[in-house]
């Protein structure tokens, strides 16, 4: 397995997951301190399924955000936003408004509706219970929370597919800069280790576990993309003890996708609904490269990790029935280059 960082490394961040194991969707939310932080956000992708993310963007008047809520359900699950406002709203976090206390939670979906019951979406219910059990400490990873239904690799769909997942991974500097991050991979590309190895990804077909790599069929006109825009998407957030100002955080979040670049092929596709967002939880002055380097690395430990700890439910594979396949080899990867 890859390093056991968390993004609730970085100090001040608490992450709780609920998972529907009958629809096999879920929740997870990123909570903050009860003042918010300011944050910024990158899509990159062709098809984001939000709600209230126009309050991370450079020109919103909303200086500050109380937590972010990732959910499965498409469209419908976003309706899970409202648990984590009632929630934040009960705990007295939000920007005062007279009497009121009003929480800004932005938050995006993942499509799960092709894995397990379309029927069954995450709610509001859901989302109070994936923040009630939130937690500062290490967290659950793989087919949880928001990964529950989470797919990779399809080039092919969801039944040559494989399983992806919810995933988390934090790099420390020798001082006390930390820079963690959290995942959710449900992409239409590969996903290979640091060395560009495929470890879980497109099939050859419905039934084996070959690795057809989509790279390289896309690249060389062999295959051609799915016209099915809903499919993918990757949602990822990344916390730093550093203070930054929103538009560096976009920045910042903007610069960090190459680390996705580096394990997810093709990412960033049309088919995608890619989105990075980035959390500034400090006080202290760093050089934003310094940041998004770290940030890179982070996001590409826990794309890995997402993967690596999935359970496919017997639906689809998932890296685990790769590594007891007889040819892969003892460290569990099979020797597939991307393209």
């Amino acid at each position: 397995m890859a390093h056991e960082g968390f993004i609730t490394d970085v100090p001040g961040v608490r992450v709780g997951s609920a998972s529907n194991l009958d629809g096999k969707t879920g929740v997870t939310v990123v909570l903050v301190p009860s003042q918010g932080v300011s944050a910024g956000i990158h899509k990159g992708g062709s098809a984001p399924s939000t709600r209230q993310a126009d309050s991370l963007e450079p020109l919103h008047i909303v200086e500050r955000v109380h937590a972010v809520c990732l959910c499965g359900g498409s469209a419908f699950g976003l309706d899970a936003a409202g648990g984590v406002l009632r929630y934040l709203e009960s705990q007295g976090a939000g920007f005062r408004y007279g009497n009121m206390t009003i929480p800004i939670v932005p938050s995006a979906a993942i499509f799960d509706l092709n894995f397990g019951s379309s029927a069954l979406r995450p709610d509001a219910e859901l989302a109070i219970k994936a923040c009630e059990s939130a937690s500062d400490g290490p967290l659950q990873q793989g087919s949880v929370g928001a990964g529950t239904g989470a797919t990779v690799g399809k080039l092919y769909g969801v039944d040559q597919a494989m399983k992806g997942g919810l995933g988390t991974y934090a790099v420390k500097s020798s001082g006390d800069l930390t820079v963690g991050a959290l995942v959710v991979v449900n992409a239409y590309g590969d996903i290979t280790d640091i060395s560009g190895n495929i470890i879980a990804g497109a099939r050859t077909s419905p039934s084996g576990l070959e690795l057809a790599d989509a790279a390289r069929l896309l690249h060389s006109g062999m295959a051609e993309s799915r016209k099915i825009s809903v499919e993918n998407t990757t949602l990822a957030v990344v916390a730093v003890n550093a203070r930054l100002d929103k538009i560096m955080a976009c920045r910042i979040a903007a610069q960090s996708t190459v680390g996705l670049a580096r394990v997810i092929r093709p990412f960033h596709s049309h088919v995608d609904g890619d989105l990075t967002i980035v959390l500034s939880l400090g006080d202290q002055t760093v050089d934003p490269n310094r940041i998004s380097l770290m940030a890179a690395e982070a996001l590409q430990g826990a794309v890995i990790n997402a993967v690596k700890y999935a359970d496919g439910f017997g639906i689809v594979p998932s890296w685990k029935d790769l590594i007891k396949n007889s040819n892969f080899g003892h460290g569990g990867e099979k020797h597939v280059r991307g393209s």
